[in-house]
């Protein structure tokens, strides 16, 4: 027998239906609005008040989708590896991003397991997955699921999930899990016909905020924090990245984020793991990182755009939208954000029409994860084109080296590493008609006020869409993917060994530049970064203290005519010793 449980505090009858068989349900003495029963244990959904069987909000599978009925999971069951994990911290490491639907053609866990030998051998710590709790149809980001304690049965289910964690821990990976609270998917979700899961007392970009502080939220904040927890002891995932937590609306005394990483804290305790959290934060609010003691939420990093908009400006000149206030200096922006981890940290921001942010702390450059490109920056532009797509090999090893040898904790987007010539582009499978085409045509609409031609912007709904994302492996096999690859690798050879380049105290990084000539150094310990993005033209860059050597050239320089300087080819990026 299962005991099935739910929270409906409105309801005056809920049933279990198990295989088509409905059950009553009795309302639970020692929790107020839960009913509970003892039935056999099958696919089950629950009725509320004679209406038709609905999923279990906290469904551990949805082996028929979103709308289909719930089915109970045995995590028990399932035989981990003899192979002892402790975890693993996340400041000092290099994280991976990837999404499970586009890292292979087979787009499964198990065919990104196959695939886990190379993220060893390029030297990352850390897999963060995209979220895989299920949504609509086959393909999407992840971002519309429904379900925040299921897995996406087409990826492979629950089973699939703790085999690609299993594996990844027997090969020395840790694996992060992108998580989204902030909102539920337009499509399969039933949450508002059980109770006030969501609040007409704030309002979030996707309508009303989901309920951290009204009338019920005590239960709203235990499904959330109930959720987040299993993730990390259910499937011992090492990490949580939040997505969006400044729509995460909550006016209690103790914030929701706060009360979640207590309960993490206290997991991690318990499980002798060092589990973490790693917010997505539009705020500039150190708070948001700061210990708990000393009045912060206590999560342990949060994504730095400020850092990727300043390295995307200096690198491509765009200066659309937010680049707007990186690109008028471009290198100081970068210098900036290095020396500061904010570069918006109280000063005004043209883009927001307002002034933006605090500083940040200095010592704890290890907050911030910095990076390149992610799912979002690619994906969120028009045709979802990678850097690569624009710029020269050169100008891709220049931002690799800017990220990988900064005192953030570096974060690549699968396939960046090679120069990836395929783009990411945004895509969806609804089945509802009339939701894939409003999508379909909000996207165009979106694009085309700037100037895109609607027949240019790509269907989401079009299976050619989620093709074109795909990875294509067989890049590995030639130039100049492999002497890019090679770069990278080198990279995070070097962080290994140069604990100076690990080092996340702000203030002890200073960044010369000169912006009319397109030069930039990064003072990194006995370590200069010397970059040449100045067009066509070799710089000679002033150093500091005498050349010493080369450790990793991208590109061609040679020393300089003074004892204190360096000649670097356009589009050229050394990492040198002085001294």
């Amino acid at each position: 027998m299962t005991t099935y449980r739910v929270w409906a505090p409105e309801a005056t009858l809920v049933e279990v239906e198990v295989d088509g068989v409905p059950q009553p349900m009795e309302r639970a003495a020692e929790r107020l609005g839960w009913w509970r029963a003892e039935a056999p244990s099958g696919d089950y959904g629950f009725r509320l008040d004679g209406g038709p069987p609905l999923p279990d909000p906290r469904s551990p599978r949805q082996p028929y989708g979103p709308n289909g009925p719930s089915r109970p999971v045995a995590h028990g069951d399932f035989r981990w590896s003899d192979v002892p994990w402790h975890g693993r911290a996340l400041p000092g490491c290099v994280v991976y991003e990837l999404h499970i639907g586009t890292f292979t053609s087979a787009g499964t866990f198990d065919a990104a397991a196959e695939r886990l030998d190379h993220l060893v051998e390029l030297g990352v710590d850390f897999v963060e997955l995209m979220p895989v709790c299920p949504f609509p149809g086959r393909h999407g980001w992840g971002y519309d699921g429904v379900a925040p304690w299921a897995v996406h049965e087409p990826y492979g289910g629950p089973d699939a999930l703790k085999r690609f964690v299993d594996t990844a821990h027997r090969k020395g990976l840790g694996v992060i899990l992108d998580v989204v609270h902030n909102h539920l998917g337009p499509s399969g979700n039933h949450l508002p016909a059980f109770g006030p899961y969501f609040t007409e007392r704030h309002h979030t970009p996707w309508g009303a905020a989901v309920n951290l502080d009204a009338p019920g939220s005590d239960e709203v904040r235990d499904f959330l924090i109930g959720s987040a927890l299993a993730w990390l002891r259910d499937y011992r995932v090492d990490g949580l990245r939040l997505d969006a937590v400044h729509a995460l609306v909550d006016g209690r005394a103790l914030h929701f984020l706060e009360e979640l990483a207590r309960a993490v804290t206290e997991l991690g305790e318990a499980t002798g793991r060092p589990l973490f959290l790693v917010a997505e934060s539009d705020q500039n609010d150190p708070r948001v990182t700061d210990p708990r003691q000393a009045g912060g939420f206590g999560l342990t990093a949060q994504w730095s755009d400020d850092f990727h908009h300043a390295l995307h400006a200096a690198l491509t000149g765009e200066s659309q939208g937010y680049y707007g206030d990186f690109a008028r200096r471009p290198l100081a922006a970068l210098a900036k954000a290095l020396t500061g981890g904010y570069f918006h940290d109280g000063g005004w921001s043209s883009f927001r029409g307002r002034s933006h942010g605090r500083p940040f702390p200095k010592p704890y450059g290890h907050r911030l994860l910095g990076y390149l490109q992610t799912h979002d920056q690619i994906g969120n532009r028009a045709t979802g084109d990678r850097l690569s797509a624009s710029l020269s090999p050169g100008r891709l090893a220049a931002g690799a080296a800017l990220v990988l040898t900064s005192p953030f904790t570096p974060m690549l987007f699968m396939g960046e590493e090679w120069g990836a010539s395929t783009p990411w582009q945004y895509f969806t499978d609804h089945t509802d008609p009339a939701l894939a085409e409003a999508v379909r045509e909000g996207r165009r609409r979106e694009f085309t006020e700037f100037g895109w031609a609607a027949e240019d912007v790509p269907d989401p709904q079009a299976a050619a869409t989620v093709l074109a994302s795909t990875l294509d492996w067989t890049e590995l096999r030639c130039e100049p993917h492999l002497e890019l690859l090679d770069w990278y690798r080198r990279l995070i050879r070097l962080r290994r060994i140069c604990p100076e380049l690990t080092d996340p105290d702000l203030s002890a990084v200073r960044v010369g530049y000169d912006e009319e000539k397109g030069w930039l150094v990064v003072h990194r310990g006995p370590y200069r970064v010397v970059v040449n993005l100045g067009g066509e033209t070799p710089r000679s860059v002033p150093l500091d203290l005498p050349y010493a050597g080369t450790l990793a050239l991208f590109g061609d320089c040679w020393p300089g005519d003074a004892e204190n300087s360096l000649f670097l080819a356009p589009d050229s990026v050394a990492v040198v010793r002085v001294g």
